[in-house]
């Protein structure tokens, strides 16, 4: 059906390229391709997201509140996504390491932090001269 419309549209545009002037048959031309592209790009498959398990992060100590709140979360995020969610305290420097750890990681969306921000989490970086 859509293949049909496109050369339907194609067969249009011929048409009213040899009827008319040679700057209004590029513009149609160059219309036509930009709808086509746009046709085509709209029915691309993209890759669905996640294909693989999530990573969280929780920068401190298991069993602390801030971990309990992180794996309600990673269960929430299991049962709408459908993908694992594996949870990783990294605890430390108030919570900089872990949050470190995720920084540096991928980003490909596939590794996330859960924390409560606190005065460290937001001054670190600007006192430290280097970074994490």
């Amino acid at each position: 059906m859509f293949c049909r419309s496109i050369v339907l549209v194609l067969r249009h545009v011929r048409q009213m390229a040899t009827t008319t002037h040679p700057r209004r048959r590029e513009l149609l031309r160059l219309a036509s391709g930009a709808a086509i592209v746009s046709a085509l790009s709209s029915i691309a498959n993209a890759q669905t997201y996640p294909v693989r398990p999530i990573t969280l992060v929780v920068p401190f100590a298991a069993g602390g509140p801030t971990d309990v709140v992180g794996r309600i979360v990673a269960e929430r995020m299991r049962s709408s996504l459908g993908q694992p969610i594996i949870i990783e305290n990294v605890s430390g420097a108030g919570g900089s390491l872990g949050a470190g750890r995720v920084a540096r990681a991928t980003p490909d969306g596939y590794t996330a932090v859960v924390g409560i921000p606190t005065p460290t989490s937001s001054t670190g970086p600007s006192i430290r001269s280097t970074t994490m």
